[in-house]
C-alpha cells in the first residue's frame, strides 16, 4: 500500500525524522495498526518504553497517560537551556509548593528534579530537571518558591536532600514533617505516594502539564521483586517530585499556610 507524503500524520512525520523512515515503512506501520488496533503496541512495541507496557508492568494507567500527552498545554518559557519548563505564571493571592527530589549532581549521575504545584487545585505550573550539586539545587528551589509567592519549599530529606536543607539559608517556608524539616520518604510513604500520583493521572489528568513527566510515568515499573522504579536507562525524578509534591499538597491544602 502506497502512502502520499500529504497524507503523513505529525506523528508519522516525527517518526520519519527520527528513525530515518520510508514511505514504504510508514504504510506497513498503518496496516499493522489496522489490524491489530489497540494491541498494537503490545504485539509490535515500537520503543523500549512500550516494550515494558507490553508486559504489563506499567505502575500507573497507560490510557490515561496518553491520552493526556495528547492534549498537553503549550510552554509559556523554557529557561536554563530548557532544563526549566513553565506552563502557568504565578498568580496573586495563589499558594504554591515547590517540591523537591535532590540528586547528588554532575553529569553522569542521577537528575535533581522539582515540580511547582498551586496548592488550592494541583496544577502542575512549572518542572524543574537537572543535573544539581545540592547547593545548586538549594539555589533554585529557593528561587523558584520566591518567584511562585513565596511558596512551600518541601524538600525529600532522605540521602542528598540533607544538603539541600542545610544550604536554603533560612528561607521561612520550608515544610516540616513530624517536626524535623524536610519530607522522609519510607518504604511505606513512597506507596502511598505514587498511589495518589496514580489516581491523580486517571481522575484529573487536566492537572499535569509535562511531557517529560508523563513520558517517566509511562516508563515507571513494577518489577517481580515487588519494587517500583524506572526500567533501564530511564529516569524518575520527575515521578518522584510530583508524587511528593501532590503529598504534600493533601498536608497543606485548607491550612492558613
Amino acid at each position: 500500500m502506497g502512502v502520499d507524503e500529504s497524507s503523513l500524520t505529525e506523528a508519522e512525520q516525527a517518526l520519519m525524522e527520527t528513525h530515518g523512515l520510508t514511505l514504504g515503512q510508514i504504510g506497513f506501520r498503518r496496516r499493522l495498526q489496522a489490524s491489530f488496533r489497540g494491541m498494537t503496541k503490545q504485539e509490535y512495541a515500537e520503543d523500549a518504553t512500550e516494550c515494558f507496557l507490553a508486559s504489563g508492568n506499567c505502575l500507573f494507567e497507560v490510557a490515561a497517560i496518553d491520552k493526556r500527552i495528547k492534549e498537553l498545554p503549550l510552554k509559556i518559557a523554557e529557561r536554563m537551556g530548557g532544563r526549566l519548563q513553565v506552563w502557568y505564571p504565578p498568580l496573586p493571592g495563589k499558594k504554591y509548593v515547590v517540591a523537591v527530589d535532590p540528586a547528588g549532581g554532575g553529569t553522569e549521575g542521577d537528575f535533581a528534579a522539582a515540580q511547582v504545584l498551586d496548592i488550592e487545585t494541583g496544577l502542575q505550573c512549572a518542572e524543574l530537571q537537572a543535573h544539581l550539586r545540592p547547593l545548586e539545587m538549594a539555589e533554585e528551589s529557593r528561587k523558584l518558591a520566591m518567584e511562585y509567592n513565596q511558596g512551600w519549599l518541601v524538600i525529600e530529606r532522605n540521602n542528598h536532600g540533607a544538603g539541600v536543607l542545610a544550604h536554603l539559608g533560612g528561607y521561612a517556608k520550608v515544610f516540616h514533617q513530624n517536626g524535623a524539616e524536610g519530607w522522609l520518604t519510607t518504604s511505606s510513604s513512597r506507596m502511598r505516594m505514587l498511589s495518589v500520583l496514580g489516581a491523580a493521572l486517571v481522575e484529573e489528568p487536566e492537572i499535569f502539564s509535562s511531557e517529560r513527566l508523563l513520558k517517566e510515568c509511562r516508563g515507571f515499573v513494577r518489577l517481580a521483586n515487588g519494587r517500583t522504579e524506572a526500567q533501564v536507562g530511564s529516569h524518575d525524578d520527575c515521578v518522584l517530585a510530583m508524587a511528593i509534591g501532590l503529598a504534600a499538597r493533601e498536608q497543606l491544602r485548607g491550612k492558613n499556610c
